[in-house]
C-alpha cells in the first residue's frame, strides 16, 4: 500500500503540530507541538477544553485573593493556561511542546529572561522535565540575547517571527535551539508587493528557509529549523527533509489524504556546496540587515503587533469568563474589538493578508474557507457568549 504525503514526511522530517486542540495533535500524532495565544484562544472557546479553563481561573483567584479585579487575575491565568495546555499536549506527544513568552516583552532582553525562567518553574513544579519545553521568544535582538542567556541555564528556546538571514545567523551564533522561519507570511508579503503568484518551487519563503538551513548545514551550526505559516502542502513539500516542519490540522489532513511521492529536497550533505559566504553577526551588522530588507522589518513588527492583539483578546476573554463564573452579568466586546483591529480596510472583512494572528486561528474562524473572515464568523469563533459590539460602543 502506498505511504501517504504524511507518513513519506514523517520519514525525513520531524512534524510538530501548528494547533492548540488536542483531539488534532492525536490524530495526526506529531513528535512536537507548539503553540501561542492566538491557539490558546481558539482553543479556549472549545466545550471540551472549559474545564480546564475554569480550573486556571479558579487557581489564579485563589492565588491573588477576592479582592483582585478580574483583569490580574485573568493575566495570571493566561500564563497559567499556556502551561496547563502544555501539559494536556505532553501527554500525548513524545517530544517537547512550545510555549509562547508574552509578545509584548518582546524588546525587553531582562523581562523576557524572567518570564523564560518562569514558564520553566511552573512545568517543572508540575513534574517535566526542562529538555521537553521550548519557551518562544520573537526574534529581535533583545529576544535573541534573552534566549542565549536563558540556553547557557539550559532552557531551550524556540525563536519565532524569523524573516531574515540575519535574524536566523543571529539565533545560531547565540546557540539558539530552534527557528521558526515563516513560510507563508514571507510570501504573503511579496505578492502584496508584487501582485504576483508564486509556484512552490519559487515561493520567496521557500528559497528563505532553504537558504537558512543550507547556510546551517554548511557552516556547522546545531541550531535546528522548523518551517512554519505554510499557505499550501506545495510549500511543505518543497522543504521536504527540513529539520522540522510545524503544520496546521487543515493542512496535516490534505497531506495525509494524498500518496503521491515525495522527493527530499533539503540535504544537509549537499548543503556543502551553496553558494553563500559566512556573515560575522554583531548588533551593528544585525541592524543595518535588518533595516536593508523591508519584508523582514514589515513582517516582524506586525507580527508582534498581532501576537499581542491575540494576547489581550484572550486576556479580555478570560476576564469576562471569570466575572461571570463569580455572579456578574457581563458582555464581551473582544470580538468586535479585535474584528476592526484586523480589518484595516475597514471593508467589513478581514483577508489572510490583514490577518496578524496564527494562521491555523484564521483557518479556524474562517468558516467558508472563502480566505475571508466575517463578523459572523469571528463571533462565532470566540463563542457564542460574545458579541460584536458596535463601533465606539
Amino acid at each position: 500500500m502506498s505511504q501517504t504525503l504524511l507518513e513519506q514526511l514523517k520519514a525525513m522530517t520531524v512534524v510538530v503540530a501548528d494547533t492548540g486542540d488536542i483531539q488534532a495533535i492525536k490524530k495526526f500524532t506529531p513528535r512536537d507541538a507548539t503553540t501561542n495565544p492566538s491557539l490558546i484562544t481558539a482553543a479556549a472557546q472549545m466545550p471540551e477544553y472549559q474545564e480546564i479553563v475554569d480550573n486556571t481561573l479558579k487557581t489564579a483567584r485563589q492565588e491573588l485573593g477576592e479582592d483582585a479585579v478580574p483583569g490580574d487575575v485573568a493575566t495570571l491565568a493566561f500564563e497559567r493556561l499556556a502551561v496547563a495546555f502544555g501539559l494536556k499536549i505532553l501527554e500525548i506527544v513524545p517530544g517537547r511542546v512550545s510555549t509562547e513568552v508574552d509578545a509584548r516583552l518582546s524588546y525587553d532582553t531582562n523581562a523576557t529572561i524572567e518570564k523564560g525562567r518562569f514558564l520553566i518553574s511552573q512545568y517543572e513544579s508540575a513534574g517535566i522535565s526542562r529538555d521537553r519545553i521550548l519557551i518562544k521568544i520573537a526574534s529581535t535582538w533583545e529576544g535573541i540575547k534573552a534566549a542565549e542567556v536563558l540556553e547557557q541555564e539550559g532552557i531551550h528556546c524556540n525563536l519565532t517571527l524569523l524573516f531574515g538571514l540575519h535574524q536566523a545567523i543571529a539565533c545560531a551564533e547565540a546557540g539558539i535551539t530552534l527557528i521558526s522561519p515563516f513560510v507563508g507570511r514571507i510570501l504573503d508579503w511579496y505578492k502584496q508587493n508584487t501582485g504576483k503568484d508564486y509556484a512552490p518551487h519559487e515561493d520567496p519563503g521557500v528559497e528563505s528557509v532553504t537558504k537558512i538551513y543550507n547556510y546551517y548545514k554548511k557552516f556547522g551550526y546545531s541550531t535546528e529549523v522548523m518551517g512554519a505559516s505554510f499557505r499550501n502542502i506545495g510549500e511543505i513539500t518543497e522543504l521536504a527533509g527540513c529539520d522540522l516542519l510545524t503544520i496546521s490540522p487543515k493542512l496535516l489532513e490534505q497531506l495525509h489524504s494524498s500518496t503521491e511521492e515525495l522527493p527530499r529536497k533539503l540535504d544537509p550533505a549537499k548543503a556543502t556546496d551553496f553558494p553563500i559566504d559566512k556573515i560575522d553577526m554583531d548588533k551593528a551588522t544585525f541592524d543595518r540587515m535588518h533595516s536593508e530588507d523591508k519584508m523582514a522589518s514589515e513582517k516582524l513588527d506586525e507580527g508582534i503587533k498581532g501576537f499581542t492583539k491575540a494576547l489581550v483578546t484572550l486576556e479580555q476573554l478570560l476576564a469576562d469568563r471569570l466575572a461571570r463564573m463569580e455572579g456578574e452579568n457581563t458582555v464581551s466586546h473582544a470580538a468586535g474589538e479585535v474584528f476592526r483591529v484586523y480589518d484595516l480596510d475597514e471593508d467589513g472583512f478581514i483577508t489572510r493578508e490583514e490577518w496578524m494572528g496564527t494562521d491555523a486561528v484564521f483557518d479556524a474562524l474562517d468558516s467558508n474557507h472563502d480566505g475571508k473572515i466575517t463578523p459572523d464568523e469571528m463571533l462565532a469563533g470566540l463563542g457564542s457568549a460574545f458579541r460584536l459590539a458596535p463601533a465606539g460602543v
